[in-house]
């Protein structure tokens, strides 16, 4: 982070909530399982105290312009990037880009399309939620909506298990299952399942 100063707003969150956790364990030496010699843990939340005051003191250099941007590509381009989001807070993030973002994030086709993704007609003709000038405000919607039902989740690749096996693996690169129709025995695994298989 130091030099190429790439997400440091993340390394400093990481860092604080780091720091916190060690002074709590650190403080509660007795009541907590803390593995080691605890000056040996003060030692560890000093450096991580010195990296917060070395990213304090950390002085961002100007972006030397080197071409276009995202706010350069054409308004067919950037409405095309918009409506491949499935996440409305990633639309908001995005429209604070820029003005011309903000006006195509502000899309009530988008965010129309958005709420058709994620949830079924019935559940949004329940809560219908107008504008002003009597139009359904769909950006709203989608909101209120997220908070009653959940939302679609989509993954890249997804762990799924064999239960003829016993083996986890990644959809994309499967495994040699021998038995005979490897299909009928495959099972998906959440994200939130998968962490749950750690819970005791």
């Amino acid at each position: 982070v130091m030099e190429d100063q790439y997400n440091p707003r993340l390394i400093k969150d990481l860092l604080r909530d780091l720091s916190s956790t060690l002074c709590i364990l650190i403080r509660g030496v007795g009541k907590s399982v803390l593995v080691g010699n605890i000056n040996i843990w003060i030692c560890r939340l000093e450096t991580v105290l010195l990296w917060q005051q070395q990213l304090q003191n950390l002085q961002m250099n100007k972006q030397v312009n080197n071409g276009l941007t995202l706010s350069d590509l054409p308004l067919h381009m950037l409405n095309n990037i918009l409506h491949r989001f499935s996440d409305g807070w990633d639309i908001i993030t995005l429209g604070q880009v820029s003005p011309t973002l903000y006006m195509l994030s502000e899309d009530r086709q988008l965010w129309k399309k958005l709420c058709q993704y994620h949830f079924p007609e019935k559940q949004f003709c329940r809560h219908l939620i107008s504008s002003e000038k009597g139009h359904i405000d769909w950006k709203l919607m989608y909101f209120a909506l997220e908070k009653y039902y959940p939302i679609k989740e989509q993954y890249g690749d997804t762990l799924h298990f064999c239960r003829h096996c016993s083996i986890l693996f990644w959809k994309d690169t499967g495994h040699p299952c021998t038995a005979s129709d490897p299909n009928t025995c495959l099972t998906p695994v959440s994200p939130q399942h998968f962490i749950d298989l750690f819970k005791f």
